[in-house]
């Protein structure tokens, strides 16, 4: 347990003197915070609160950000060790390769959590500050954190995965991106232009659901955009459940998106010539 540890504490600290951690909270912090400042002028035609409408807005941002930057912390998380001729070193030491992985994996996400509850809680600040408390849209802030962080761990699993699969540095840095832009912004395009042209033939409703679960960012955007009925309502979404998806379905779906992946990455670096 200790080598665990210890790779996930060394994994922080370099993204803490690397200003790894200080450039993505402070990225996030500008998005969060902007939103906040901007996102009170629809609240007088919608009728929503300005917080509802900072999560409506800061969750559909965040499936493009928080991605992008959990693939650049963890793609060359050991091909990187690799090129850099350190891999051997770290594998000499009385390490299991399992903790290897999973140390590296731990420090990555613990960085962007903790980038993104300083970026975000920045933001609940001003909004608790300026508009007070607002009982039926804390709830749905706190759940846009945390799930926030768990779809930067499913991209740091997949990064992970990409880092062990390829063997060049440059490569895994192609592929990390070419899976950003399918799953973030070329999945949704094609499963859209899939829908209009079988205009309800033969994608019956739960085929739908299925092919959703099939990508995390859809999943956390049905989390968030519908899991409470103020943002349900900002949105014009219906509430997973009454589109056949009960919540702790895509809670599970998002667990699942982070531990197939990582184990991937744990199996096969476990049969890896270093």
């Amino acid at each position: 347990m200790m080598p665990l540890l210890t790779i996930t504490g060394w994994e922080l600290r370099i993204g803490l003197r690397n200003r790894w951690v200080v450039a993505t909270t402070l990225v996030l912090a500008a998005l969060a915070l902007s939103l906040v400042l901007l996102g009170s002028a629809p609240t007088g035609t919608v009728g929503a609160s300005p917080i509802t409408v900072v999560v409506v807005s800061l969750a559909s941002l965040t499936i493009f950000l928080v991605p992008l930057i959990a693939l650049l912390l963890s793609f060359d998380a050991i091909v990187g060790e690799a090129e850099r001729g350190t891999l051997l070193l770290l594998l000499a030491y009385p390490v299991a390769r399992w903790q290897l992985v999973l140390g590296k994996f731990l420090g990555h996400v613990l960085m962007l959590a903790l980038a993104t509850v300083l970026g975000y809680g920045a933001a609940a600040v001003v909004l608790y500050v300026g508009e007070g408390a607002d009982a039926g849209a804390w709830p749905a802030f706190a759940l846009l954190i945390g799930t926030s962080v768990l779809l930067g761990a499913v991209f740091v699993a997949l990064g992970s995965l990409v880092s062990i699969i390829v063997r060049e540095r440059a490569t895994a840095a192609g592929v990390a991106v070419a899976l950003w832009l399918v799953l973030v912004l070329l999945y949704d395009a094609a499963l859209l232009g899939l829908l209009v042209a079988d205009q309800g033939q033969n994608i019956s409703a739960g085929s739908l659901d299925l092919l959703l679960l099939m990508n995390p960012a859809d999943i956390y955007r049905l989390i968030n955009l519908t899991a409470h009925e103020a943002t349900a309502a900002a949105s014009a979404m219906s509430a997973p459940i009454e589109a056949g998806l009960p919540l702790w379905s895509l809670y599970a779906a998002l667990i699942m998106w982070i531990v197939l992946p990582l184990g991937a990455a744990v199996a096969l670096f476990k049969r890896r010539q270093a």
